[in-house]
């Protein structure tokens, strides 16, 4: 929508798809709150983490890993046309190179239960294989800039008579009624519209 509005943009958006896994009921008793690591600040990812769902559910994960399709929600999703358009772009590839050993390892995690569940362990070491079964997966879509470098931070742009919301990255889901409400004082201060 930004670009159709003529805003001019030096980032791009590149999506990375994220694995969960659920615990299954036997092992439901092992997390009785939210479980989030210590975020480590020279990676764009949180890490795995431990989500009670409403329904009772307990989601573990996710890993980060590129996704060949935008809304590649399967391992062997792809499209030719999205997965050039986010190749073609040297941010993507200096975001690779910048962390090529992280992201050859959740590469190995996306495949493997087995280095999964170890990641998973280092918070629940009593987690046994049989405690954790396939869940869904989700894309998010990272705003990127030329450098490689993530734009993880909200980002609000105004042109003409529209305001774009350009990222919004986790916990954007969570805060987005505080967004609204932000979004909605600054088109009132934008606009005049008191």
């Amino acid at each position: 929508m930004a670009r159709k509005d003529d805003v001019k943009l030096k980032e791009k958006v590149v999506g990375f798809r994220g694995d969960y896994y659920e615990l299954t009921p036997q092992a439901h008793h092992k997390v009785k709150n939210l479980i989030y690591p210590v975020p480590n600040p020279d990676f764009p990812f949180l890490g795995v983490h431990f989500t009670r769902m409403t329904n009772g559910e307990i989601e573990c994960g996710p890993n980060a890993v590129f996704t060949f399709k935008r809304e590649g929600y399967q391992k062997t999703d792809f499209s030719l046309t999205d997965t050039i358009d986010a190749l073609s772009y040297k941010g993507t590839w200096k975001l690779f190179f910048n962390n090529m050993s992280f992201g050859i390892n959740e590469y190995r995690r996306a495949f493997s239960k087995r280095l999964f569940l170890k990641t998973l362990q280092r918070m629940i070491p009593s987690l046994e294989p049989g405690d954790i079964r396939p869940g869904r997966a989700g894309v998010r879509a990272l705003l990127l800039s030329q450098d490689g470098d993530t734009r993880d931070d909200f980002r609000i742009e105004y042109h003409g008579n529209s305001i774009h919301v350009l990222n919004a990255p986790s916990p954007a889901a969570t805060a987005s009624l505080a967004i609204g409400d932000y979004v909605s004082l600054e088109a009132e201060k934008q606009f005049s519209l008191k």
